[in-house]
């Protein structure tokens, strides 16, 4: 299995999963220069994707859709909802889009999307099944129970950092946003994603961090406030951080 982060934070995500001969983008939140240069530098010719896989229609995770889509005919796999909500639904072809309620199959692998709490249309993160599993978990604003099944039993987890919530409160954000940021259909706290990590049963070989704020978090701050829980309960999880301006992979 191999996995990229092209880049993850609050001004654009996108990953590279490949498995069992899948090749898979989740999210294109990015510029579709930025997919096309960060696949080339894996090796990977982005017209050899077998599908695009969107979380929700927030900007950070469709900015390069319609180039993308403008470049390669690539199916483009959502919730309904979320493909009526997107901005630049207008500009894709209709027949690029797939909408998803349960588990679907793309070649060998089966892919299960779940229900995350975030203020969107119909929000998902993915679980994707081949002979490892990768599970993609961000824009959340607590871990529901749901969740936390849907990310147990990850080889490969990506999960949201987004903040450390006395950086937001002290910070310089108008308080509506604040609240937002910290509601239950926000993003998810350090110490949030750590617990979650805790209460896995069967946990993960590797965790990217991801999706951190710009100004309520630091990757230092993020990645000792995980790795101090996780100590704290005898635990030693692989964490890798990711970045807004740099792909992080792993093969």
């Amino acid at each position: 299995m191999q996995v990229s982060v092209l880049a993850s934070g609050s001004k654009g995500n996108a990953v590279y999963v490949e498995m069992d001969g899948v090749r898979l983008l989740l999210d294109a939140g990015i510029s579709a220069t930025r997919i096309k240069k960060g696949l080339a530098a894996e090796g990977i010719d982005a017209a050899s994707l077998d599908g695009v896989l969107i979380t929700h229609e927030h900007r950070d995770h469709i900015a390069g859709l319609v180039t993308l889509s403008k470049w390669y005919e690539l199916p483009i796999f959502t919730r309904r909802a979320t493909i009526e909500h997107m901005s630049c639904r207008s500009s894709i072809p209709a027949e690029r889009f797939h909408a998803i309620e349960g588990t679907f199959c793309i070649g060998d692998l089966t892919i299960d999307p779940f229900n995350i709490p975030h203020d969107a249309a119909d929000p998902v993160g993915y679980r994707i099944t081949g002979s490892s599993r990768c599970t993609l978990a961000t824009d959340l604003g607590f871990v529901t129970t749901s969740v936390q099944e849907a990310i147990d039993g990850a080889d490969v987890l990506v999960l949201e950092a987004n903040h450390d919530p006395e950086v937001l409160k002290h910070g310089d954000y108008p308080w509506a946003l604040k609240r937002r940021i910290l509601s239950n259909r926000g993003h998810l706290a350090n110490a949030d994603a750590a617990w979650a990590l805790v209460r896995m049963k069967k946990r993960p070989a590797h965790v990217f961090l991801a999706h951190l704020s710009e100004k309520n978090n630091t990757p230092e701050l993020a990645e000792n406030t995980v790795e101090e829980i996780l100590h704290r309960q005898g635990l030693d999880i692989p964490i890798c951080m990711t970045a807004q301006d740099r792909a992080v992979h792993l093969h």
